[in-house]
């Protein structure tokens, strides 16, 4: 009986120590180094306005429709950029409802960047990515899209591609993907420019 206890002892005494350590003090000092060396990235990467006020993350894609903006991937998520309900349609190559999807998609782009009927388009410009929440447009994309921006924001074309540059974010390691626009970064640059 004597054994029973002390065994029931020491393994009442072990799980108290591993859970202290590993459910209390290892978070506690991971959490500790992310706020020291990682600060803004540990708390979402958020943008702010002018004012200080929280707007999103450099992270996530949010919806622009207007003309005078960037647009972004298009998204499966939830009803549009819905950070709650990330997620991929799960449709296959074979879908008839992607197919017409893309096919939309592909119709609406030319239309609103006044684009001919057989102009190109970026794949990224029409397929959602598997988030449905990427923050990034090719260049390509964005290349497209900056006479309309360019025309509505009434600014030289020279002005936005500077712009197109200074928030495009290079490749992991610069071999992991390719370059890629920041939408929301971008288009808070070209209000800033505009106010």
């Amino acid at each position: 009986m004597k054994e029973l206890i002390s065994d029931l002892r020491s393994a009442i005494v072990s799980t108290l120590v591993l859970a202290l350590v590993c459910c209390g003090l290892y978070p506690l000092v991971i959490y500790g180094i992310g706020q020291v060396a990682f600060h803004d990235k540990a708390n979402g990467s958020l943008v702010y306005d002018a004012k200080g006020n929280i707007i999103g993350s450099s992270l996530l894609a949010q919806g622009f429709t207007s003309d005078k903006y960037f647009i972004p991937r298009p998204s499966a998520a939830g009803t549009g950029y819905d950070a709650t309900s990330s997620g991929g349609t799960n449709l296959g190559p074979t879908s008839k409802k992607l197919a017409d999807a893309i096919t939309q998609n592909v119709a609406d782009y030319r239309k609103q960047n006044g684009l001919t009927a057989d102009a190109p388009v970026p794949a990224d410009a029409v397929t959602s990515s598997g988030s449905g929440l990427d923050p990034h447009i090719s260049l390509k994309n964005a290349e497209l899209q900056a006479p309309r921006v360019t025309k509505e924001r009434k600014l030289a074309i020279e002005k936005v591609s500077e712009l197109i540059k200074a928030n495009t974010d290079k490749a992991d390691l610069g071999i992991l993907g390719e370059s890629g626009v920041n939408v929301l970064k971008l288009n808070l640059a070209l209000d800033a420019l505009t106010h």
